[in-house]
Parts: C-alpha cells; sequence; structure tokens
C-alpha cells in the first residue's frame, strides 16, 4: 500500500515516553519504556474551559478539537490565533467574536471517556440533527486491509503501551492517527486537524482502538463521518444513538471478522469467507 499518511503517530518522540527500570515476573531487572502522561489547560479567549490529561504531541489540533466537539466553536468561527505555552501547559485559542459557552460549562456530562470524557449541555440538543452522507460505503475487503495496516504501523501503543489510537480513513487508505492516553484526546486530535486543514468528514471511515461508547458516536457524527469502526466492543447507548442517526457502526473487528449494530445498508460483502473458512 502507497504511504497514503498525512499524520502518524511518532514513537522514536522522546517527549512521549521515559525509560524505567523494573523487575519481571522471574525477578530480573528490565528496562522498558512507559507512556507519559501531563496536564494541558484549556483556554478560549479568556475563560478556562477544562484540564486535560494528554501525552503533549499536537496540542493545538487537540485544542481545537475539542472545542468543536462541545460546541463551543463552530465550524464558521473564525480563529485568529492558538498560542501554545509548553513551560506552564497551557494552550489558548482565539476567536475573531467572542463565544457564549458558561451555560455549557455548567451543564457538563461525565461521559465514559477516559480521563473522564465530558459532554455538555446542548451537544445532545443539536445531535439528531446531523444528517450523515448516504452514498459512502465500507467494503469487507477495505477492512482487512485498513486493520492490517493500522496494526503494523510503529506506534506509540506498539512501543510502550497504555495507549489509544484513532484513525481517518478513505476507503482503505489510511489520513490520520492520532494516539494519546485517553481515546476521546485523539479523535479531538482528528477533528482539530480536519477543521484547520479543511478536511471533510462525509466519505471517511473512522476507526478507533476504544469502545464504541456513546462519546465516540456523538464525536463521530460531528465530524460528519458515516462510518465508525473499533476492534473492541460496544454499548448499549452507543448502539442506541448510532440507530437514531444512521451512523454504521462496526465493532470486534479483527482480521475479517467483525460484527455491525447499525448502519449496515453501508457494508458491501465482496470475500469469499467459505473459502477462507475452509482452509
Amino acid at each position: 500500500m502507497v504511504n497514503s499518511y498525512l499524520v502518524t503517530p511518532n514513537p522514536d518522540d522522546s517527549r512521549l515516553t521515559e525509560i524505567v527500570e523494573g523487575i519481571d515476573h522471574k525477578g530480573q531487572l528490565i528496562v522498558t519504556s512507559v507512556t507519559v502522561e501531563r496536564p494541558l489547560t484549556l483556554f478560549l479567549n479568556g475563560q478556562e474551559i477544562v484540564t486535560m490529561m494528554t501525552i503533549g504531541d499536537y496540542p493545538e489540533y487537540l485544542a481545537v478539537g475539542y472545542l468543536l466537539n462541545q460546541n463551543m466553536l463552530h465550524k464558521d468561527d473564525s480563529i485568529t490565533a492558538i498560542d501554545y505555552d509548553a513551560d506552564i501547559e497551557c494552550v489558548v485559542v482565539r476567536t475573531a467574536m467572542k463565544t457564549t459557552f458558561e451555560e455549557k460549562v455548567k451543564k457538563k456530562t461525565l461521559t465514559s471517556g477516559c480521563a473522564q470524557g465530558t459532554v455538555f449541555g446542548d451537544v445532545m440538543e443539536k445531535f439528531e440533527d446531523i444528517i450523515l452522507s448516504d452514498e459512502n460505503i465500507i467494503k469487507a475487503s477495505w477492512l482487512v486491509n485498513l486493520l492490517k495496516e493500522v496494526n503494523t504501523m510503529p506506534s506509540l501503543y506498539l512501543k510502550a503501551g497504555a495507549i489509544h489510537g484513532c484513525v481517518l480513513a478513505c476507503e482503505d487508505r489510511p489520513l490520520l492517527y492520532m494516539e494519546d492516553v485517553g481515546r476521546h484526546n485523539a479523535v479531538d486530535k482528528i477533528a482539530g486537524y480536519m477543521y484547520r486543514h479543511n478536511i471533510k468528514g462525509n466519505d471517511k471511515i473512522f476507526y478507533t482502538t476504544g469502545r464504541l461508547t456513546s462519546e465516540m458516536v456523538i464525536k463521530t457524527v460531528q465530524m460528519g463521518v458515516p462510518i465508525l469502526v473499533s476492534r473492541s466492543g460496544f454499548t448499549a447507548w452507543g448502539v442506541e444513538l448510532a440507530r437514531k442517526v444512521g451512523l454504521t457502526l462496526i465493532g470486534r473487528a479483527r482480521g475479517s471478522r467483525f460484527i455491525a449494530l447499525a448502519g449496515q445498508h453501508r457494508i458491501v460483502s465482496d470475500m469469499d469467507f467459505r473459502e477462507q473458512n475452509s482452509v
């Protein structure tokens, strides 16, 4: 497969891992890499919004994606500057017009996302108004190729573990691959990148290593992506929301096997599984 990535993990970035010593089950000394997590405080104009635990790469995309997915920033808002200060671990997003978000901060709901994901007040109110494209499809063969490519790509997961990954793909071609200690951070980075580089989601596929929760469904739909895939399983609310808006929801995807619990009309079975089972 020709390398189609716009962004890939960088497991060699020394900021993202630390070398530590310990012992194994035999009592022998080992040296291993562990993933770093550090706080990042997000400001929108002059208002502090949230402090997130993150690995620290792509703070600008994380900040913009978080604000978009919380409806604190709209697609037609003009961002005038994004200021990141690594020393004090904060990022400030500045917009041309002042935003009103105090009520949204008050109305947040904890989700099942790692590191306590949140959904703010009017996110759910606008969720059902989003119309997803029915023209996009996913072929079973694309899914097999995509999973193989993602699982063999050098990553922090392979180097140190304790991390989630998210991928934005077109057919079986991965475009963006982001990782973080929380899966909601990884998806927010992709949302921020899509916004900053004007990438549309209507013809894309979104892959996550994490569970198919309500939060993952909501954020995928907000990005306009009609197909969500995971190697992990489902939650009941995630399935309910996906069915409500017509999102294709594919879980437990490993090799050529998967389970789809919503939006099955976009799935094209183009593989002969009888031949595979007989081998």
